[in-house]
């Protein structure tokens, strides 16, 4: 299925592209393979990614500075197809003469394994789709002319007031992580792009104890964008005041009861389970591998009012965790629709599955590092928002949970899943009760989606702290609205 296209509403554009050396080296090793005449050896397709990331992390724990580090690297990856099969190549040396051993080493990596393919490659040309010019998101520029010291500031502050917050907080800790991207991709059918981008993020946890019970609350924020990003929705003061409250309500909150519940599941939790139980099982080399949505392209698999949906970009709200204006094969990143109103209308590709499926690619290629061979990974998996008001939504429960705060768990290729949640509040009567204590959310997801009888017109992105993992780290983002639907809930009787 076709995906439209980024525009620059959410990125700017790099008009006048002057570029590094390295980059004019990739472009002439890109065009000596393009013009390379009859030579078998040269009628190849190549991928060249120049990668350079800088990060830095930030760390207070007790009042004392338990991390200050800065990272750089950057490098060359190479992938060569010829005769129908890959070949991949990455160097750090960025020399001319480095850069043609990697690219002579990715041919003959192909071509030696050409004849032992059971199957082979191919990819179609999709000129439309492949990234020209340059990217670059908000706050590239401004964080990295931002002084540390603003940085640290906060971070300590930040620790200091979460820890004094209760007097039943024993420890505290904040952290703070900036990572900056660029990258230069060009291809011999056609990509030649640059992406700037810079993803920070703020962590906060407080411990607390009282008559021998410890609980530990929480809260994070991980964004695509600049400093003030990392706020547009709340303060650094209340994600303080989250992590505090979460800490010492669990010290004396009751127990939840286990069994099937009607629920409210907050937006966390609802990219949770969009990104974990939906998301890698609509991965197309997952799909190939044989999960639960392979088959199921046009089968009505969710309620109506769910539509599901993976974009690089920030769609609904600014500064999603996994803005990504170009895939790491040149592939523009746009939205792709995965279950549109309740029926399965596509998977996630990279250039290989998309020539296999017979679609377009759709900008799904990521890899972590430059050594890295591009991954079918997701960006920013979402339900999007719908009509319901979040007070009726609640009115609607007699008896259930309105559940927040996820701490990770498990989720297969079957769609079964099981989720930690440690936000939880009692709904009694339509209204919102006391907190319980942390419960467990599982069943399989698309039963979940097709319980689904109501959608808020909320929306927030929540899940930019921290990285997805599938052989490599990506850092993606998740969110939607509020949902209304039934569960298995672990909790006293589980």
């Amino acid at each position: 299925m076709a995906t439209d296209v980024p525009t620059t509403t959410h990125f700017t554009a790099l008009d006048n592209l002057s570029l590094l050396p390295v980059e004019e080296q990739l472009n002439r090793l890109c065009d000596g393979l393009t013009t390379g005449g009859p030579d078998p050896a040269k009628s190849v397709f190549a991928e060249f990614r120049y990668h350079r990331r800088h990060s830095r992390s930030i760390g207070i724990r007790k009042g004392e500075v338990s991390d200050m580090s800065s990272r750089s690297f950057e490098g060359v990856g190479i992938r060569v197809l010829a005769r129908g099969s890959w070949g991949f190549a990455a160097t750090s040396d960025l020399s001319p003469d480095g850069l043609e051993r990697a690219l002579r080493q990715a041919r003959e990596m192909a071509l030696l394994f050409a004849d032992r393919k059971s199957e082979q490659s191919f990819l179609e040309s999709y000129p439309e789709r492949m990234a020209r010019g340059g990217y670059s998101v908000a706050g590239f520029a401004e964080l990295g002319s931002m002084p540390i010291e603003a940085k640290f500031d906060l971070v300590q502050q930040s620790e200091e007031q979460l820890r004094q917050s209760s007097q039943w907080i024993e420890a505290a800790m904040c952290g703070y992580t900036e990572v900056f991207e660029e990258k230069y991709i060009t291809t011999t059918d056609g990509a030649r792009c640059r992406l700037n981008l810079v993803r920070p993020e703020l962590r906060f946890a407080a411990f607390a104890s009282k008559d021998g019970q410890t609980s530990r609350g929480s809260d994070s924020v991980g964004v695509t964008g600049g400093w003030e990003c990392l706020f547009q929705n709340r303060p650094a003061e209340a994600f303080i005041d989250t992590a505090a409250k979460n800490a010492v309500e669990l010290l004396s909150a009751p127990p939840a009861e286990g069994g099937k519940q009607r629920v409210i599941l907050a937006p966390a939790m609802v990219g949770l389970l969009s990104h974990e139980a939906i998301g890698h099982t609509v991965e197309a080399d997952f799909v190939d591998s044989g999960s639960v949505a392979a088959g199921k392209l046009g089968q009505m698999i969710a309620s109506p009012l769910v539509t599901l949906c993976d974009s690089g970009r920030s769609e609904y709200a600014e500064g999603a965790g996994g803005i990504l204006p170009v895939d790491d094969e040149g592939v523009l990143a746009g939205r792709t629709p995965i279950i549109e109103a309740g029926k399965l209308v596509s998977y996630l590709h990279n250039r290989e599955s998309a020539a296999k499926h017979g679609v377009a690619p759709t900008g799904n290629a990521r890899a972590w590092e430059f050594n890295d061979e591009p991954l079918i990974r997701m960006r920013n998996t979402y339900v999007e928002p719908g009509e319901s008001e979040l007070d009726e939504m609640i009115g609607g429960i007699d008896d259930g949970y309105f559940i927040d705060g996820p701490e990770g768990g498990q989720a297969d290729a079957t769609g079964e899943f099981m989720f930690g949640a440690s936000r939880v509040r009692k709904i009694r009567g339509g209204k919102l009760a006391e907190s319980v204590q942390k419960l467990s959310v599982s069943g399989n997801a698309f039963e979940v989606l097709q319980s689904v009888d109501a959608v808020s017109r909320d929306f927030r992105w929540d899940l930019g702290s921290g990285h997805c993992g599938k052989g490599q780290p990506a850092k993606v983002d998740a969110g939607g609205p509020y949902l209304r639907c039934s569960v298995l809930a672990g909790g006293a009787q589980a």
